[in-house]
């Protein structure tokens, strides 16, 4: 991990920003103390809607109220 200057990371943005595109990871410091890590911008898939279909199944009674020893432990009441 590369760790630059706040005035050096000013005077060669356009460099560091490539080297952030290469997947390298750069550190912006000011006075020696990191403040800022500039890393590059990945654009995630679209997701397909669907894709868990068959693959999961919620329970008839998940919706069913709790039983009320555990209703009260959730609320504090225990």
């Amino acid at each position: 991990m590369k760790v630059v200057n706040m005035h050096e990371a000013k005077t060669t943005l356009s460099q560091i920003v490539e080297q952030a595109e290469r997947g390298e990871e750069i550190v912006i410091a000011r006075a020696g103390v990191p403040v800022a890590k500039l890393v590059a911008f990945r654009v995630g898939a679209r997701r397909q809607l669907g894709q868990w279909r068959g693959r999961v199944r919620v329970a008839d009674d998940f919706d069913a109220p709790l039983p009320e020893d555990e209703l009260r432990a959730w609320e504090g009441r225990e």
